[in-house]
C-alpha cells in the first residue's frame, strides 16, 4: 500500500463520493481507478457492461431487469 497525492478538489470529490455510495474513501479512490483502468482496457464497454462484467466475475447472480419507461 502506499500514499498517493491527489489535488484537494479532487480529495473533496472523493469524499462526497464516498458519503453518497457508502464507501470510505480510500474504497472510493480504489472504485474510480479500477473502472478508469477497465474504461482504458476496454474502450469499447460502457460502465454498465464494466461493472456488469466485474460483479459476474465475483460470483454475484443479478438479475436483468428490464428497461422502465416514465410516463
Amino acid at each position: 500500500m502506499g500514499i498517493v497525492n491527489i489535488e484537494d478538489e479532487l480529495h473533496e470529490q472523493l469524499r462526497r463520493a464516498s458519503k453518497a455510495s457508502y464507501r470510505s474513501i480510500n474504497g472510493q479512490a480504489a472504485f474510480w481507478i479500477r473502472i478508469g483502468m477497465l474504461s482504458e482496457l476496454n474502450p469499447g464497454l460502457t460502465f454498465q457492461e464494466l461493472v456488469a462484467r466485474e460483479l459476474k466475475e465475483a460470483g454475484v447472480d443479478a438479475p436483468h431487469l428490464p428497461a422502465t419507461t416514465s410516463a
